[in-house]
């Protein structure tokens, strides 16, 4: 299966190697990136071209370079009949760019995927969005140099912070457009759930914690469930999981497996 990749950094370099490691099901035929100067996150050559990096006939596209990307190129690889993984769920907040997308699957055979990331119990939520939901709520809490380059930054000296502060406190939508690369798990849980405005998120700058810890609550007809994860930053970017990179890494598995769970 032939993938391509919009992005160079970190979880690009993961996603590379995994491809590299399992040469009977993926070619890894090229990264789109803003410069082709800098090197390869992997072995695959890079281009600063949409129409380059589609005429190397990827099957799927896996998109981890951040919101401006997933609206530069979104509905162009789409409409073009090519399958996208977008890692930025992020981006869908903006709801005009998420209409388009959604008209462009609707316009083509191509489909996109949202990995999970970080997020735990998707599968659940999802499945009980079907019988009715009743309220989501996040808390996403990271040490507060994740938050470095963000709009806490000119909030608050997260430096001089000793005890856990809120951050932000208000919906999915709100989260994911104010923190974009911090509230991708935001909107992937209101995707999967109740919609931007209906869930409630708190995001955190804990000095206590070493990694990324995610509490997922719902309640509804299937009954309530409170879950939680503490997740790893990934290597070189504290301000996402390694789980993120992981679970690009699980859709990719699934789409060569016989056997997806």
């Amino acid at each position: 299966m032939k993938i391509g990749l919009i992005g160079n950094g970190a979880i690009a370099g993961m996603v590379s190697y995994f491809c590299l490691a399992r040469p009977a099901d993926f070619e890894l035929v090229g990264a789109l990136t803003l410069s082709r100067s800098a090197p390869s996150a992997g072995r695959h050559p890079l281009t600063d071209s949409l129409d380059v990096l589609l005429a190397m006939r990827p099957r799927m596209i896996v998109e981890c370079a951040g919101h401006t990307a997933v609206a530069a190129h979104a509905t162009d690889i789409l409409t073009a009949g090519v399958d996208l993984i977008i890692a930025s769920t992020g981006s869908l907040a903006d709801a005009r760019l998420l209409e388009s997308i959604r008209q462009a699957t609707a316009a083509s055979s191509a489909r996109v995927r949202a990995p999970a990331g970080a997020l735990p119990g998707v599968d659940a939520l999802s499945a009980a969005r079907l019988g009715g939901l009743s309220s989501v709520t996040l808390r996403s809490a990271k040490p507060p140099r994740a938050w470095a380059g963000t709009a806490a930054e000119p909030a608050c000296r997260l430096d001089a912070i000793t005890a856990a502060t809120i951050l932000f406190e208000g919906d999915a939508r709100q989260a994911a457009l104010t923190y974009p690369k911090n509230a991708n798990v935001a909107a992937t849980a209101a995707l999967a759930g109740l919609g931007f405005e209906r869930t409630k998120v708190q995001l955190v700058a804990d000095p206590a914690l070493s990694c990324n810890v995610h509490r997922l609550e719902a309640a509804g007809a299937f009954g309530e469930m409170a879950l939680e994860v503490r997740a790893n930053p990934a290597p070189g970017n504290p301000k996402t999981s390694y789980l993120a990179a992981l679970s690009i890494m699980r859709l990719l598995e699934n789409e060569t497996a016989g056997i997806a769970v």
